[in-house]
Order: C-alpha cells, then sequence, then structure tokens
C-alpha cells in the first residue's frame, strides 16, 4: 500500500454524536499528509406515492434531502479544517450503500476507504453487517473497517502473513500486507507485531509420517516458521518490530493473538478464488474478521479489479400499485 493521498470516508449517519470512522480518518490524515473526502450514499428507498401526496416533486425532494446531508457535513468537516486537514464533502443519491462508497471511491481516485462498522440487532454486536461484507469485497483500495470507538495512541499494528504462501496466497499479496502495516505503523508512531499462524494438523501429521516424538516435530516445525517469517520480513524496511509464530488454526489463533498482543489495529489480505467467486478464503477468514476485537485493515493484491460497476443507479423509488392506492 502506498502513502495514502487521498481518503474516503464513509459517513453511516451524518447526524450522529459520535464518529470514530471520521477520528480516526482525521487522525491518519495528519500524521500522512493526506486529504478527507467525507461522503454519505442517500440510499434510503422513496415512496413516489406519499411524493404525489404532498405536491412534492421527486426532484425538489432529492435537492431538499441532498442540501439537509450536505450542510450536516460541512459541518463535520469544519470541525477537522480547525487541524489544518483538508476536507472536502460530497452526498450522492445511489444504492446499494457498498456499491455507493466503492463508486465515489472510484471516481475521486481514493488510496484508502474508512468506514465504520455497521451495527446489526439482529445478531452478536461485534459481527460484522451485510454491508461491511460488500465494502471489503468489492472495493479495489484498502478499506480501514473502524470497530472501536477509542483513538489511537501510538497504536499496536498486527499483520497475518503466511510465508510459506500455503491456500494459494501470492507471495506478493504478503508483500503488499507488510508494507501497509510498515505505512501505517510510521504514520501513526506505533508499534508493528507480524503473526503467522502454523496450523496444529501440520504438527501432528508430520509427527506422524516422520514418527518422532510430537514435541520435537512441534519445535522443529516452529523453528522452521520463524525462520520462514523473518526471511519474509526481511523483504520490506520495516519499523520497529515483533515477530510472532502461533500454533493454531487461523479462525482462533488470530483473533487470540490481537487480544494477547491488544493489537488497535490488524492488517488482512483478501485474495480471490475463482471458483467461489468471492472475496476471501470460505468461512475461515469471515469468521476471522468478525472475531477481531479491534479495527481492521483489508488489503488487496493489485491485481485486483472490482466488478461494480461505475455508473450510479440514483434515488431508490417505489410506487404501490394502483390497485392499492384508488
Amino acid at each position: 500500500m502506498k502513502k495514502p493521498k487521498r481518503i474516503l470516508v464513509a459517513i453511516k449517519d451524518p447526524a450522529a454524536r459520535t464518529m470514530p470512522a471520521v477520528r480516526k480518518a482525521a487522525q491518519l490524515a495528519r500524521a500522512s499528509g493526506a486529504t478527507l473526502e467525507l461522503f454519505h450514499s442517500l440510499s434510503e428507498t422513496v415512496m413516489v406515492d406519499a411524493l404525489e401526496a404532498r405536491r412534492q416533486s421527486l426532484r425538489e425532494y432529492e435537492q431538499e434531502r441532498h442540501a439537509a446531508i450536505m450542510k450536516r457535513l460541512e459541518l463535520v468537516a469544519r470541525r477537522i479544517r480547525k487541524h489544518g486537514i483538508e476536507v472536502t464533502t460530497a452526498a450522492e443519491w445511489d444504492y446499494p450503500v457498498a456499491e455507493a462508497i466503492v463508486r465515489r471511491g472510484l471516481r475521486i481516485e481514493a488510496d484508502m476507504i474508512i468506514a465504520e462498522r455497521h451495527a446489526t440487532k439482529h445478531v452478536a454486536s461485534w459481527m460484522l453487517a451485510y454491508t461491511d461484507w460488500e465494502l471489503l469485497r468489492h472495493a479495489p483500495c484498502p478499506v480501514l473497517l473502524v470497530k472501536q470507538a477509542r483513538a489511537w495512541h501510538r497504536p499496536v499494528v498486527m499483520t497475518a502473513v503466511d510465508p510459506f504462501h500455503s491456500n494459494a496466497k501470492p507471495s506478493r499479496l504478503d508483500l503488499a500486507l507488510l508494507k501497509a502495516s510498515a505505512q501505517l505503523t510510521t504514520d501513526l508512531r506505533g508499534s508493528l507485531r507480524v503473526v503467522h499462524c502454523v496450523p496444529t494438523t501440520a504438527v501432528v501429521t508430520t509427527a506422524f509420517m516422520n514418527s518422532p516424538s510430537l514435541t520435537d516435530v512441534a519445535e522443529a516445525t516452529l523453528r522452521k516458521a520463524r525462520k520462514a517469517l523473518a526471511v519474509e520480513v526481511a523483504r520490506v524496511p520495516c519499523p520497529s518490530h515483533r515477530l510472532y509464530v502461533v500454533e493454531g488454526s487461523a479462525r482462533d489463533a488470530l483473533p487470540e493473538a490481537a487480544r494477547s498482543l491488544k493489537a488497535d489495529i490488524v492488517v488482512m489480505g483478501a485474495i480471490s478464488r475463482s471458483g467461489l467467486k468471492r472475496i476471501f478464503i470460505g468461512n475461515t477468514a469471515e469468521a476471522v474478521l468478525d472475531a477481531l476485537p479491534c479495527d481492521v485493515l483489508v488489503v488487496k493484491p493489485g491485481s485486483f479489479k472490482t466488478k461494480v460497476p461505475r455508473r450510479g443507479r440514483g434515488a431508490q423509488l417505489i410506487a404501490l400499485p394502483t390497485a392499492m392506492t384508488g
């Protein structure tokens, strides 16, 4: 990930009393010299019949709502500009929300998108909502998903890499992850932790095939993993950092490592498998992202191309059938 020059901040609720994503975007912009754009997607359904009953045209309603949202965004922007940060604002009638955000990011050539996790009433509070997943899957640039409200202060940045490049994970993705982590750590004056998970099954299988004691195999496997991790990290100039090899499945070990290391931001990679036609490797990565107790930066390979159409959809309109209205 190159040093961000333009950051798109997706504003979920322009009237919210607190905006963790905006606060953290401002922190990063001030540290990196990037400019911000505060963006809100006007994605609510418009009832055409209700407008007709009020004798208000669709164009008048759209302009009225747009002006109201822009006024709120400007109030937020003015507070940020006081800190010497360049900020623009934008609102567009477009849906669904994730696609609208991606389209805006493409239009302004954003280097990063920062969004707040969408809360949901129907599942556990830490779980990601549909909009979050769609944004992570379709955005071509790195997405920082804010899950914690507290501001960063010399944050611990933890990145998960795989020096053996299993699961068809390309070597260049680990390189991108390390570069992104190093840049983020440097900009925010934090500390870097690089983690690799060694599946327990790999240790047990090796012991079974070679017949030495399980303890000896475990120690040899972990030594091999530590050496490979050190070689991988040496490919990128990283700020002061520590390396960790943990045993266990990524599903369990990565969230536990994040808690143990008190990580504020976890940097993860996302790849696409053509058979699944979706981002991430099955349910494992999704479970990890859900379970992480901190903010998450998701980075994709440079070859990733979004399938989101460039043309917006405009307002989402619904008109009741004539039989129901008349």
